[in-house]
């Protein structure tokens, strides 16, 4: 069992953790850890200071002392002195990721992890990466220059913040584990990244879009219009399959999801979390426009004959096979330049979506749910300047019926007095 423990102060808020681990024959066993502290003392040396009892730096340093020591005693920790990060990352992608996060996640993992951060912090022991080592990568990943795409500038904050989730997710594990006592990536703050407003159309700008389309493919007329009334994802509408239409009861079960990767192609998996499953029902006009649109698909599969691949996706190439998700993310702005709309990404037509149903005044958990967050507050951080207004609006508008009540109200009355 452990035994007692001691600090040594190293820096400002560097301290050495020793603790005892009883006796081996007449000699005696000790374990070390050296750690940072948030809080900083500038003295030199804890001895005869009279300020101890109320030092926050000394107090955070027998928090972690105490927490070390017990981590021992209960054979809470690994000796990972020899194990690198690049070795407990390789483990951690084998024996956790590639069991539990979705495909095109694990290989944006692989791909930051491969190009940037092994190649800056790999070489590190695990139980040695302190805060400064992360605070030294991230202001690396903030020069100019360090894109790999080849073009200028600097990364934005929120790849910034994405590389510190992918790092502090990996070292939450490692405590899990029991490979380390504690997660660096808690004591350092993440960069800021300013909350950016939902691009989107306006209704004006959606019913210039929808008139647009009319000269288009019907393929694109269903697609669009099919996103821009249901709120899809990209991913959730290449995975529609007319299993999923009912056309008598006028709705539309989202249960799967399409995607691409490099090296595997287009695969099928579940939507993005539970509340993406989900049954929704469909205005007439849109029901009308997929009949027209099947009815279409179905010539077009007696054409091909033989060649048709039987995917049943909505959405699918000149043989039947599902269509590549990219092809409508390409397709949609050169449409957008082809009639002189404004810029829109394809995913701001989900956003255009949202919008329409927050001005119609729906109640958020129904918005919310329509769009299959998985929960009210995703909506309310994502959608939360178009509440406001739809909020503001509602509140003139309750002050033009309190007005005309008013006025009502005194006619009644000089009514009452002739």
């Amino acid at each position: 069992m452990a035994g007692s423990g001691s600090l040594e102060k190293r820096g400002p808020n560097t301290w050495r953790l020793v603790v005892s681990c009883g006796m081996k024959g007449d000699k005696q066993l000790k374990k070390r850890k050296t750690v940072t502290t948030k809080n900083s003392c500038e003295k030199s040396s804890c001895r005869g200071c009279a300020t101890i009892d109320k030092c926050r730096a000394r107090r955070e340093a027998n928090r972690l002392l105490t927490e070390y020591a017990l981590a021992i005693e209960k054979g809470q920790l690994v000796d990972s002195g020899r194990l690198t990060f690049a070795d407990f990352v390789e483990r951690w992608i084998r024996d956790y990721a590639e069991g539990n996060l979705a495909p095109k996640t694990l290989f944006r993992y692989k791909e930051i992890l491969e190009n940037r951060i092994l190649p800056a912090m790999g070489h590190l022991k695990i139980e040695q990466i302190r805060p400064s080592h992360l605070m030294e990568f991230y202001a690396n990943l903030s020069e100019e220059g360090i894109r790999l795409d080849g073009r200028p500038g600097k990364l934005s904050d929120s790849t910034i913040l994405y590389h510190h989730r992918i790092l502090s997710s990996i070292l939450k594990d490692a405590v899990q584990w029991q490979v380390i006592v504690s997660n660096p990536c808690e004591r350092v703050k993440p960069p800021k990244v300013t909350k950016k407003q939902a691009v989107c159309y306006d209704e004006e700008q959606a019913a210039a879009m929808l008139t647009a389309l009319e000269e288009e493919e019907l393929k694109y007329r269903a697609l669009i219009n099919l996103a821009l009334f249901t709120g899809l994802r990209r991913g959730e509408l290449m995975g529609l399959t007319w299993a999923d239409v009912d056309f008598e009861g006028g709705t539309l079960e989202v249960r799967q999801a399409s995607q691409y990767l490099p090296g595997q192609g287009i695969f099928t998996k579940s939507p993005k979390n539970e509340s993406s499953e989900r049954l929704m029902a469909l205005p007439s006009f849109l029901v009308d426009l997929l009949r027209q649109y099947r009815k279409e698909q179905l010539q077009e599969r007696l054409k091909v004959g033989d060649l048709w691949q039987d995917s049943d996706r909505l959405f699918v190439t000149w043989d039947g096979q599902p269509m590549h998700p990219d092809t409508v993310s390409g397709w949609f702005p050169k449409f957008l330049e082809r009639h002189g709309l404004p810029h829109l990404p394809f995913h701001g037509i989900r956003h255009t979506a949202a919008t329409m149903l927050i001005n119609q005044n729906l109640p958020v958990k129904n918005i919310s749910g329509r769009m299959g967050h998985s929960n009210i507050s995703t909506t309310m951080n994502i959608y939360g300047h178009y509440l406001k207004s739809a909020d503001k609006e509602a509140a003139d508008r309750l002050e033009q019926v309190y007005q005309n009540m008013k006025g009502n109200g005194k006619k009644d009355i000089k009514k009452g007095q002739a």
